[in-house]
């Protein structure tokens, strides 16, 4: 019966022309071989994320340096050499006040910086767009909440990327259905699953959050830029985590209205092939 409802799903998606909706774009968000940093930011999430991690970086560098020169000196000033008589004294007051006060103050200039960003991710705004994701395994639906429509969307077999448009270094990254979302709107998905934990993330969104059964969890990002974007379950849920990616496309307002007629026309009130458990 469950892999009935799969199939099912699967041709469902494979002959879904309004969920393509990808002609023009350019994939932005997917790893790169041999790439260092972040996947480009397409969010103000990210954004931010990606200006904490550099101003981190700054810091834990300065921090390095700091202390391997002070490592130096003492190799160099104080070997049995250079100080043949070792100083017999047990306690520096003003370098013990030093040592503790310093790192309190680092911490608090990263507080600064950090907890604005963490609360703005969790600080979740009313939403353009809302959309309910629910974590199988080992794929995921899409429930559009204020259009009443929803489809599922499972990994596009190798064979299949060419025809949707998919290069072939984008397998294990494509999805036979996407979701659609308009640039420069807010977009709020509220995450839950059916079985076992999963994670939705998008890293170029700067966006992660764990599906866990029975709760419903939220996250948000509003996209600057269209383009085609990829993430994957982040939770291992099972032998098949790895096979069950996540496929974004933003689009231009006016082709969201476009596709969002035609998903209703083929979506809405269509009955979903929901699966509480897995074998």
């Amino acid at each position: 019966m469950k892999n009935a409802l799969m199939l099912s799903g699967l041709f469902a998606g494979l002959s879904s022309l309004p969920a393509t909706a990808q002609e023009g774009l350019e994939t932005i968000g997917k790893p790169t071989d041999g790439a260092l940093g972040f996947q480009p930011a397409a969010t103000e999430l990210a954004e931010g994320i990606h200006m904490l991690d550099n101003l981190i970086l700054v810091i834990i560098t300065v921090i390095c340096v700091f202390v391997a020169g002070l490592l130096l000196y003492a190799i160099v000033r104080y070997n049995r050499r250079a100080n043949p008589e070792a100083a017999s004294f047990t306690h520096h007051t003003p370098i013990e006040i030093a040592w503790t006060v310093i790192p309190i103050l680092i911490l608090v200039f990263i507080g600064s910086f950090s907890l604005p960003e963490l609360f703005r991710q969790q600080e979740i705004p009313e939403g353009d767009v809302t959309i309910k994701v629910t974590g199988y395994q080992w794929y995921w639906g899409y429930e559009y909440v204020d259009h009443e429509f929803g489809f599922e969307s499972f990994l596009l077999p190798k064979e299949d990327l060419a025809e949707y448009g998919y290069a072939e270094d984008e397998y294990l990254l494509a999805t036979d259905t996407a979701v659609v979302v308009p640039v420069g709107k807010t977009i709020v998905m509220q995450v839950t699953a059916a079985d076992v934990i999963h994670s939705w993330t998008i890293p170029s969104f700067g966006v992660k959050q764990d599906g866990i059964p029975g709760r419903l969890a939220e996250l948000w990002f509003k996209p600057t830029q269209e383009g085609v974007y990829f993430g994957q379950c982040s939770e291992l849920c099972g032998k098949d985590h790895a096979y069950m990616p996540i496929t974004v496309k933003v689009v231009s307002e006016e082709a969201y209205e476009e596709w969002l007629k035609g998903a209703i026309e083929e979506y809405a009130g269509t009955p979903q092939s929901y699966q509480v458990a897995s074998n």
